[in-house]
């Protein structure tokens, strides 16, 4: 059965009748001056309110948003709500406690029927029961900054019992703010907001009041959807993308159909006095969900929010747009699934971890000790870095790479700088890419997100040109060095430009394989089994003069019989070095709040460290494979030639 909100029309329960008289007994005994300005602000309040579009359930416990911006007075008085603490997840406090028993508690928490950890449908059946003939609410306050005179914020609080995004956690606040020229709530009256911000995960989109992206009824009330499960408060109904602790990390969606609520207001006065005497929860400096480890801890409330008190420093921050995944075309939305089911299972997994670390602390030794196996059982010695053209074993080619490294990092680490001026051009294209879009007004919703695809497209196809011609050079170096000939960094990539057409063309060739194979996702093992296929291509086109579609052949030709020792040396370690950089900057950009231009400069000083090795590695595997295959085999390996003749072709 579908979760039927008409009932969400239905009266207001006894807790918010005793509130509605509380602030009515408050408001009799305040002077005539404050009572106006809790009459502005309420009728501020009223005018704005906004229009929520939820995302529709049509199966318990399915696809959609079961949850309702949720009057808090329904979890007073509750006995399944317990007051817990403080800074223990054990203590209790009280059981169903009063908005009363919140005021000016500090480290406690609230804790809900349920774990955060293994949710289940237990929460939305809870919520179900909880709100059942109640309104949906939201709660209003107004906000001013003695460092900001002349402006004035608005602010909707909305309240969720359980957050079930990628970080589940006990109960939810997300929230939007308009922004007035105003000195107060009666000059705001008459008056337009400026702009308006709508809060999602660590951070907030911005919109001038007049943008397009932001959708309004009847002129004064904005639109606004929150994406099921993680509410993160979004200007459109789009399949959005966040790579990032401020646009959180995961999909959000807001996807029609949808539920139209319009939301009741009780408006929080903006004097802190008159708020903790009208709504005594207001105070609570604890948690409003139980006690857990990281981000899945309950939340703490609006009062100690940045932007309770700090609302147009805050708003300063607000980023102009939110990047919506194209979920159409001729590849149709499974790269789009890969990715977010992939975050999805990422944190499934996460969550397992922290109720029972133990399965993967098993798996961890298990793979500890096959690492400890394989580097016992591998043959290392000798090195023998030159001659080149001999067998080696695995742990040989890694042996001899790193001694080449290690003697010659001059040469080699020449030779991985040239990542930094491409690191150079891929930032000055995406910036280009944003600003041409930003430029046309064309930076929002899906063609934000095909502009950020595009970025990442040319981002990827030019690390890729890149890292290829590295291999070329690297190459080309152990040759000249093998026949005992000086070589620096700008000489080798000479020798690599005479080859610049053919490693252009299999390597674009490669690249459009690759992105059209792993875009539909159920190819993404073919396309693996091609990256290994064809890793030798720069060696090949270096050293023996094929053409693009020659070259590809070859370095097919060379891996057959091979495919797990070039994997494991050249495949594993290209996807290591390759990923190791965006990893590195995506984890300072989620740590620090760092700009997206960090990730390509730390990926670029990754490559420049990471990739001569990788390419050496490349080089000494394709060494090895042309010894194994031209050496013909004899009845007495001692008759076999030493190694096979090398040069460039």
């Amino acid at each position: 059965m579908g979760f039927d909100r008409a009932r969400l029309r239905g009266g207001v329960t006894a807790r918010r009748l005793a509130a509605a008289a509380l602030v009515a007994v408050c408001a009799a005994t305040l002077p005539a001056a404050a009572s106006a300005d809790i009459a502005d602000e309420e009728a501020l309040a009223a005018k704005h309110a906004p229009v929520v579009r939820l995302v529709q359930q049509e199966e318990e416990c399915g696809p959609g948003e079961p949850y309702i911006p949720t009057d808090v007075e329904l979890l007073f008085a509750e006995p399944t709500v317990a007051l817990r603490g403080p800074w223990s997840a054990s203590d209790l406090v009280k059981i169903a406690p009063r908005a009363e028993d919140l005021v000016d508690r500090y480290e406690y928490h609230l804790d809900f029927p349920g774990s955060a950890l293994e949710p289940g449908c237990t929460y939305e059946r809870w919520a179900r029961r909880l709100t059942t003939g109640s309104e949906p609410a939201v709660y209003a306050h107004v906000a001013t900054e003695a460092a900001a005179p002349g402006q004035l914020a608005l602010q909707y609080w909305f309240f969720y019992p359980f957050n079930d995004f990628n970080n589940t956690h006990e109960g939810d606040w997300e929230m939007i703010q308009l922004l007035f020229d105003a000195d107060d709530a009666e000059a705001a009256l008459g008056k337009e907001p400026v702009a308006v911000g709508y809060s999602s995960h660590e951070g907030a989109e911005r919109a001038d009041w007049d943008d397009d992206k932001l959708e309004r009824v009847g002129s004064t009330h904005p639109v606004v959807y929150p994406a099921a499960g993680s509410h993160a408060n979004k200007f459109t109904d789009a399949l959005y993308l966040g790579s990032s602790a401020e646009a959180g990390v995961g999909c959000d969606d807001t996807r029609g159909p949808h539920d139209e609520l319009r939301p009741s207001v009780t408006t929080i006065p903006s004097d802190p006095g008159e708020a903790a005497a009208a709504l005594p929860w207001i105070t609570f400096e604890g948690r409003w969900g139980e006690l857990q480890k990281a981000f899945f801890n309950g939340p703490t409330g609006p009062n100690l929010k940045t932007q309770w008190t700090e609302p147009i420093t805050w708003s300063e921050d607000w980023r102009s747009q939110s990047y919506a995944v194209p979920t159409g075309g001729i590849f149709g939305t499974s790269a789009t699934d890969l990715f977010c089911n992939g975050v999805a299972a990422g944190s499934k997994a996460l969550t397992r971890l922290l109720r029972n670390p133990l399965p993967l602390l098993l798996l961890l030794t298990v793979l500890g000790a096959l690492v400890v196996y394989a580097t016992v059982r591998a043959t290392w010695t000798p090195v023998a870095p030159l001659r080149l053209g001999h067998r080696r074993a695995w742990g040989q080619i890694l042996a001899a790479s790193g001694r080449m490294y290690v003697k010659r990092p001059r040469l080699f680490l020449g030779l991985g700088l040239l990542f930094l001026p491409i690191v150079v051009v891929i930032t000055l294209l995406q910036w280009l890419i944003f600003e041409l879009l930003d430029l046309v007004g064309a930076f929002t919703g899906e063609v934000a997100g095909g502009g950020a695809f595009l970025a990442l497209l040319v981002g990827t196809t030019l690390t890729l040109l890149g890292f290829t011609f590295i291999q070329a050079a690297t190459a080309s170096a152990l040759v000249e060095l093998d026949a005992g000939r000086a070589v620096g960094p700008l000489a080798a990539y000479r020798l690599a430009l005479e080859r610049l057409r053919p490693l252009l063309g299999g390597t674009a060739i490669a690249v459009f394989a690759w992105i059209v194979l792993t875009t539909t996702a159920v190819l993404i093992p073919v396309a693996i089994w091609l990256a290994i296929r064809w890793a030798l291509l720069a060696p090949v086109v270096e050293l023996e003069g094929r053409t693009a579609v020659g070259a590809l052949r070859r370095s097919a030709e060379l891996v057959r019989g091979r495919w797990i020792r070039v994997g494991s040396l050249v495949g594993l370690g290209a996807g290591l070095a390759l990923a190791a950089g965006p990893l590195i900057g995506a984890l300072l950009i989620f740590a620090t709040d760092a700009p997206f231009a960090l990730l390509n400069i730390v990926a670029g000083i990754v490559y420049a460290l990471a990739l001569p090795f990788v390419a050496l590695t490349t080089a000494y595997v394709y060494f090895d494979a042309r010894a194994r295959l031209e050496l013909e085999p004899v009845d007495h390996p001692d008759e076999l030639p030493a190694e096979i003749e090398l040069g460039r072709a």
